[in-house]
């Protein structure tokens, strides 16, 4: 049968990275030809019969096949196709089998696009990119096969977990695992940089882009994942410190850093070190994310003793550990920096306490993770550590990274004068004040004032900078202002699509600082024609509808709001409860929700009595909430500008791979 044939794929697509692992770290270090092309060839392979399995995988869900263990406990048939689709994420089998396959397909790109260039390192990359490809293979053949049958034929399948019955989690996981899985890019270029003992520049230089494009992909999913906890969950918020949120975080936060160390490298040749630790350490969150949502250990270290995968996992980290540490300490003596930070007042300082910021945050948010687990093993009591713990220590760590966001980009390399300074620094802090002196007015709390006046700081900051660079262009090539800008971003795109990127996270940071000091609630049980009041709305409850689809029962509440100084009504919103056929102890909630560009009107249903003669609310009102949906927009954007190239950047990219090649011979 088809399915027998998807497990003997993923059993050969086992042996060949095994094949290609030893081709490539061979071939690399004999230099021998036929085997480094046998290591391509291995990528290529596994990425066909991976990506196959992967078909197979999703034409058993699509077609109901319930004789195989994975889709009996993960589909149903009332499901729709869409759901059937992103039901392949919604179990362990199927969610490590779409691991492997983004891998595996990231693994083929990389090699194809870097067939001519980079020829010491390449080899070593394709290998320890097949060692990801077979830590995940040995998983899905030994641990948790995805084609297990169950011994007999179902008539129906259980269902999917009723919270993943939602649009953002047909898409919020892909892009997740998209930014997760290609964090494996830069690690191997780095682990082929140390084998080879290629430590100059030139694995930078190549390996910034293949971090940019998962750093944009994870910073979509994370926001994606926020939205959807918004809409979905009901509590009014979108991130509470959860340990599946902070797997996600984790590798977001030290990726960053890197991003911003790596600039100093290449302008400075120092922090060569600390940039090989810091990928190495995103790669090892990464696995070790995946790890603690994958193996039980988060609910109990019990869970984790009786998990299929969560040894393999253990194992693996291990494995990262050591192998990484030994390589590392026997390179030390060629990873010496070139320079060192000259002033304080320096661009290259400001980025090293961006980093030291970074990893503070990133040990705050691991040790809150897992000091449940910690605690557990210690006393045999688990201490579990909530949000108020993490808001305490990483929101000021928050706010000075904010600060640094806007400060760095104004100092001067290697020292800034006084009077740089005052030139730099005298609009920002004009604006910061403005902001500040208005917030103050109007609603006055200390920690908004100091977070809204450095969130306006750092938008000034690029607003300056990019007045400054328009102008410079209307004045040297006689440019309009629309099209200077858009040479700007063509011709130093990493420095103004940065800009953008950090007009995002300001952003963001007035949403999260709206949301957390601003927000208000009302807890209220109403009958039909009601009403309640809330900050500056009314709202009106008008009673309760059914509807049946395929899978469930569909409760909508009826709510109209009108506006308290207008009496106007300005819109009707419908909080819903849906009751699941094969879940019905697992309601789910969709929010009703009003947004504009202040505050959000946010309505939960809690619940109704007489066929909803009474219905019982959460009513909040959410300040500024939208702008962190706009915000991850506009990070996007950037990103996508950093990350493109232009014809200045290709020339230059060719040039040192031709001078690598020839110092090679």
């Amino acid at each position: 049968m088809i399915y027998d044939i998807g497990h003997l794929i993923l059993l050969t697509s086992l042996v060949l990275a095994v094949c290609g692992i030893l081709a490539g770290f061979w071939g690399g270090h004999r230099r021998n030809t036929r085997l480094i092309q046998s290591s391509y060839n291995a990528v290529y392979a596994v990425a066909a019969l991976v990506t196959g399995a992967t078909a197979i995988l999703w034409y058993g869900l699509l077609t109901d096949a319930f004789h195989l263990s994975y889709v009996w406990n993960h589909s149903e048939r009332a499901l729709s196709a869409f759901y059937k689709f992103s039901a392949l994420w919604g179990g362990q089998a199927g969610s490590l089998l779409f691991w492997c396959m983004i891998l595996s397909v990231y693994s083929a790109v990389v090699a194809f696009s870097n067939r001519n260039r980079h020829l010491v390192l390449m080899p070593y990359v394709n290998a320890m990119l097949l060692v990801s490809s077979l830590f995940f293979l040995t998983l899905l053949v030994f641990a948790t096969d995805p084609f297990k049958r169950v011994g007999f034929l179902p008539p129906d399948g259980q269902g999917l977990n009723p919270l993943l019955q939602n649009f953002w989690m047909i898409i919020h996981p892909v892009m997740l695992y998209l930014g997760y899985v290609g964090m494996a890019v830069p690690f191997a270029f780095a682990v082929g940089a140390l084998v080879s003992k290629r430590l100059d520049n030139e694995w930078v230089h190549t390996v910034r882009r293949w971090t940019l494009i998962p750093w944009m992909f994870l910073s979509a999913g994370i926001i994606m994942g926020s939205q959807w906890a918004y809409m979905e969950l009901g509590w009014g918020g979108y991130w509470a410190w959860d340990p599946v949120e902070n797997a996600s975080f984790l590798p977001w936060l030290t990726g960053t850093a890197f991003l911003h160390s790596i600039i100093i490298q290449e302008q400075r040749g120092i922090l060569k070190v600390w940039n090989v630790v810091l990928i190495w350490l995103t790669y090892f969150l990464v696995i070790l994310g995946t790890f603690t949502t994958r193996s039980g250990i988060i609910e109990s270290v019990h869970s984790f003793a009786r998990s299929d995968v969560g040894p393999y996992f253990l194992v693996y980290l291990v494995l990262i550990l050591f192998g990484f540490l030994w390589l590392l300490f026997d390179r030390l003596p060629l990873l010496r920096g070139e320079h060192t930070i000259d002033s304080y007042a320096s661009r290259e300082a400001a980025f090293l306490a961006n980093n030291w910021l970074f990893a503070g945050i990133a040990f705050a948010t691991l040790w809150g993770t897992f000091f449940p687990m910690f605690s557990e093993i210690l006393t045999g009591e688990r201490i579990s550590v909530a949000a108020p713990f993490f808001n305490k220590v990483n929101g000021p760590l928050f706010l000075l990274l904010l600060l640094l966001m806007g400060a760095a980009p104004l100092l001067g390399w290697r020292h800034t004068s006084l009077a740089a300074f005052r030139k730099q620094f005298t609009f920002p802090l004009v604006a910061a004040g403005g902001v500040a002196l208005l917030v103050f007015v109007f609603a006055p709390s200390l920690y908004p004032i100091i977070g809204l006046a450095i969130c306006a700081f750092v938008a000034a900051t690029i607003v300056q900078e990019y007045v400054r660079g328009v102008a410079a262009r209307r004045i040297t090539n006689g440019e309009n202002a629309l099209l200077a800008m858009v040479n700007l971003w063509s011709r130093n795109g990493r420095r103004y699509g940065g800009y953008i990127v950090h007009l995002g996270i300001v952003m963001i940071g007035v949403a999260v600082i709206g949301n957390e000091f601003y927000q208000e609630s009302l807890n209220v049980t109403l009958a039909r024609g009601e009403r309640a009041t809330l900050g500056r709305y009314e709202l009106v409850y008008n009673g309760m509808a059914s509807t049946r689809q395929a899978n469930r029962i569909e409760f909508d509440a009826l709510i109209d709001v009108y506006n308290l100084e207008s009496g106007r009504r300005i819109s009707e919103i419908s909080p819903q409860r849906n009751i699941y056929d094969k879940a019905p102890d697992m309601p789910t909630s969709e929010v009703g929700l009003y947004m504009n560009p202040v505050e959000d009107v946010y309505a939960v249903l809690n619940g109704w009595e007489e066929g909803g003669a009474t219905a019982t609310f959460t009513l909040y009102i959410n300040p500024l909430t939208l702008w962190m949906w706009v915000g991850g927009i506009v990070l996007v954007l950037g990103t996508l500008i950093a990350t493109w190239p232009h014809p200045t950047h290709r020339r230059s990219e060719a040039v040192r791979s031709l001078a690598y090649a020839v110092g090679d011979d």
